[in-house]
């Protein structure tokens, strides 16, 4: 008997493609029985296979819920026989190093209700592909790891769907027989297929132009139902914030001629980073002074700047697998709470950052469902879009921040960007900027990602009158899990004050064990179970 039940996915067992899928050329032809082809032109990785005699290696592609049409290699259609379809898989034997692997599938768009793939939203059609829609579509590597350069042409209905938008900049357009019509859409930068995106409808388009430091023009579009158009001016002055303060605080430039928002009522997320075309659930774009409140504004503002920002942080460069969605998630999240505090209140925005930690992520650090920021194995990718990987991978690179202060931080974003364009990568290459760039030793902070719940320190406080010295005693709690067992402390940076009847009080060094302070930043690093630093010179009990 076929065993149905859901089989975990592990860290340990990632294997790297074999494939390199370099471009794929995609044609979506919309209708009520929507065909979607695509042309995958790949390679064999390692260029071998015409050295070994009768060598073959399975190429495998994933689909679900399709009906395969049309399967063929360098233009030779395949039979039945040639390759094998089961547990969503298709498999098919070759032996050839250069490839263009053609495939063409029938789905029906307006029947999918599961918002995954391509559906319909209102009188429209979108997609969702992350973290696995694409294979929804049509058959394909959908890996994180595999990233092409897409050309994708939509023809549809000239009447029902007059907008037909993709990733990238429009190459061309126009008619087609029996009152339809094309757009072809370039995304010259190389993706993975959770970033592709579709919209098509009758929609209403907002316009707007950004000016990059470089002086290159970019279109601001955002599209909208036609009684919405008159909504979507804060959320334009919003992304032009955020391009403004990337170019100026991280040094990112945006690269596309244009940037494109479509708002959707029935989206399953608050919005979608698709390279250059956005996905937005409606409330995070649509206000007016009539009928929003501060908070309306300002979720638009920081979801917006998020999904901008991703630009870099998740789409230029991208995770390795989905075990390392803080990747993406808690670094792009640091960075729109970074975006925040610098337009608005610093202060404010840390506590209620802070706060919703305590409120949320600590629940669910005490709940059944707890689990580290990069987990070891998972059974359903879509449960592990958690509070923890985006809030807790949030703070986790804020403490990195700490430990290194603003400067080195950006030479080390700086580093991981002029190596990791266009590639897909791990937590740790990240961190190894940092290290690199500091010449700080962080495998000790890594353990931040593997420990399930919450760490708890304990401090006492000492002070000799008579010595004038005051000591700070910490001792780390770890959590009780399975991870805690092979961690015995971590990493953890703390800016402290002493504050007397008269103001701050110098902080002098007389002696530490377990860390290390930097007096310039009165920045104490605990790296022990137990941790101990004795200030001298400290005139009066610290209050």
């Amino acid at each position: 008997m076929k065993n149905n039940t859901p089989q975990p996915t592990y860290l340990k067992d990632y294997q790297p493609p074999y494939w390199d899928f370099f471009q794929v050329n995609l044609l979506f032809e919309l209708g009520e029985n929507t065909a979607v082809t695509a042309e995958y032109h790949l390679r064999y990785r390692d260029g071998k296979i015409n050295k070994l005699e009768n060598f073959r290696e399975d190429l495998v592609l994933y689909g679900k819920d399709l009906d395969l049409d049309y399967l063929s290699i360098n233009e030779k259609k395949l039979n039945s026989s040639e390759f094998k379809i089961e547990d969503e898989k298709l498999t098919i034997p070759v032996c050839t190093e250069d490839l263009v692997l053609k495939v063409k599938t029938r789905i029906s768009p307006f029947d999918n209700t599961q918002l995954e793939g391509l559906y319909q939203s209102g009188e429209i059609l979108c997609t969702q592909c992350e973290p696995e829609g694409f294979r929804k579509i049509i058959y394909s590597p959908d890996r994180p790891d595999i990233m092409m350069k897409y050309i994708t042409r939509i023809e549809a209905d000239k009447e029902k769907y007059p907008v037909l938008l993709a990733n990238g900049n429009l190459l061309e357009e126009g008619d087609l027989p029996g009152n339809r019509h094309y757009k072809t859409w370039e995304d010259p930068f190389r993706k993975p297929s959770y970033l592709c995106a579709l919209v098509a409808g009758n929609l209403a388009c907002y316009k707007e132009q950004f000016s990059t430091r470089s002086k290159k023009k970019v279109a601001i579009e955002i599209y909208v139902d036609p009684e919405d158009i008159d909504k979507c001016k804060y959320a334009a002055l919003s992304l032009k914030r955020a391009m403004k303060w990337d170019e100026d605080r991280f040094n990112r430039e945006y690269d596309l001629d244009n940037y494109k928002i479509v708002a959707v009522s029935s989206f399953n997320h608050g919005a979608m980073e698709n390279k250059g075309l956005n996905i937005f659930n409606s409330k995070y774009v649509l206000a007016s002074v009539d009928f929003a409140e501060d908070t309306d504004f300002m979720g638009i503002e920081s979801v917006v700047a998020h999904e901008y920002f991703h630009n870099w942080t998740g789409n230029r460069v991208t995770l390795r697998d989905w075990f390392h969605l803080s990747l993406k998630e808690g670094l792009t999240v640091f960075r729109d709470q970074e975006f925040t505090s610098d337009l608005n209140s610093r202060a404010v925005k840390r506590l209620e950052d802070a706060k919703y930690i305590r409120d949320y992520q600590f629940a669910e650090d005490k709940s059944p469902m707890s689990h580290p920021v990069r987990p070891e194995s998972y059974i359903e990718m879509n449960n592990f879009y958690t509070i923890t990987v985006y809030y807790k991978g949030a703070e986790i690179i804020r403490m990195l921040h700490t430990i290194l202060g603003e400067e080195l931080f950006q030479k080390g974003m700086e580093l991981y960007f002029d190596l990791y364009d266009g590639k897909a990568v791990i937590i740790e290459d990240f961190i190894n900027c940092h290290a690199q760039v500091s010449g700080r030793d962080f495998s000790q902070f890594l353990d931040w990602y593997s420990l399930a719940g919450t760490p708890a320190l304990h401090v006492q406080m000492d002070y000799n009158e008579t010595e004038e010295s005051c000591s700070l005693s910490f001792t780390q709690q770890l959590p009780s899990s399975p991870d805690s067992a092979k961690i015995s402390s971590l990493h953890i940076p703390l800016k402290i004050n002493m504050v007397g009847s008269k103001g701050h009080l110098p902080l002098k060094l007389e002696s530490v064990a377990g860390g290390q302070f930097d007096q310039e930043r009165n920045l104490l690093e605990l790296t022990s179970k137990n941790s101990s630093f004795v200030f001298k010179n400290i005139g009066e009990l610290p209050i």
